[in-house]
């Protein structure tokens, strides 16, 4: 029997296109980073919404800098890469 793949997304986070897979590693990373380095939820939401919303996201990386764009999102000293600095 075939498995059923999800569509290819370009312009998607690592949790639209693999939730099970190198999502779950960034997500662990993210859990361990200690509480005061950590942007609070709401911040973090709202910077995955402006990076999910940027020309520059490719397959959950930036395409400005080349990280994981879960993982810059969650550390409360990063800054979006881009030239127009989202966030």
């Amino acid at each position: 029997m075939l498995s059923e793949k999800k569509p290819f997304c370009k312009r998607c986070l690592l949790l639209d296109i693999d939730p099970d897979g190198l999502y779950k590693k960034v997500s662990e990373l993210i859990s361990l980073m200690p509480e005061d380095i950590r942007a609070d939820a709401d911040e973090y939401e709202r910077r995955l919404s402006l990076c999910r919303s940027c020309a520059s996201l490719r397959d959950g990386l930036c395409g400005e800098c080349g990280c994981f764009v879960e993982l810059r999102a969650a550390a409360k000293k990063n800054y979006c890469p881009s030239a127009y600095h989202y966030w």
